[in-house]
């Protein structure tokens, strides 16, 4: 499965940076995560909120799914959610919105790295 056109946007742009300017990048979107929580009123197809049992907050993931069948994406993070964490959350929610749910389940994580770095990949598969 390819990945959506404005998710290879963003992964281009990431792909071309030095691990500084990715690092400077991904905080930039971790900044940007109360764009992308649910607004008042919004009702949603399924809304999914989890404490996982070996993390210390909770993360919330609502979808809408519109009249012409595109996903839109709405997240909730706990204050503790980590940095990574929180840009990767505004990275997909931008870069997944419009983008019909068979197209987003069948998205591979190949794509991640090119976004993070692989050094830092290695650094939270060990945590």
């Amino acid at each position: 499965m390819s990945v959506p056109a404005k998710l290879q946007q963003i992964v281009s742009l990431f792909e071309h940076l030095p691990d500084e300017e990715k690092r400077e990048s991904l905080v930039s979107y971790s900044l940007t995560t109360k764009n992308y929580e649910p607004k008042d009123g919004e009702k949603f197809d399924l809304e999914d909120v989890r404490k996982d049992e070996e993390c210390a907050d909770t993360v919330g993931v609502f979808l809408k799914v519109d009249g012409e069948g595109k996903s839109h994406f709405r997240m909730t993070l706990g204050p503790q959610v980590q940095t990574l964490t929180k840009a990767m959350t505004a990275i997909l929610c931008k870069g997944l919105d419009g983008v019909k749910p068979k197209a987003v389940m069948e998205l591979e994580s190949d794509f991640v790295p090119k976004i993070v770095g692989a050094q830092l990949v290695r650094v939270r598969s060990q945590t």
